[in-house]
């Protein structure tokens, strides 16, 4: 599958990036691109700035594949303190994402 790449730029972006990230991704997927892969590399100082930038390219995707790649451990943490996490990570294909169960018998002991 080929990724078309954006990158959020550093240290951190601010909201007008956001918009044209935003903008340039809705641009990418109208142009036909299969997938897109966001590089977060490049963000040194994350802020709240930063988690609002990825979670609204990720309501931009709509479900389409959209990859966060190079995170680095401060914005990592930064994105579990505010429970998004899951932004970097996407469950494997017919996984379910963690802590969700698939279903119960009537046998099942409680949990």
């Amino acid at each position: 599958m080929e990724e078309t790449r954006l990158v959020l730029p550093g240290p951190g972006p601010t909201p007008r990036d956001t918009a044209l990230l935003c903008d340039r991704l809705t641009r990418l997927y109208a142009a036909g691109a299969p997938a897109v892969e966001c590089d977060v590399g490049a963000v040194t100082a994350p802020t709240l700035a930063a988690v609002e930038a990825l979670a609204r390219l990720r309501i931009t995707a709509a479900g389409r594949p959209l990859r966060v790649t190079g995170a680095a451990p401060p914005l990592r943490a930064l994105l579990h303190l505010v429970g998004l996490i899951e932004l970097l990570e996407e469950p494997e294909e017919r996984e379910p994402p963690g802590g969700v169960q698939e279903g119960v018998e009537p046998d099942d002991l409680p949990v």
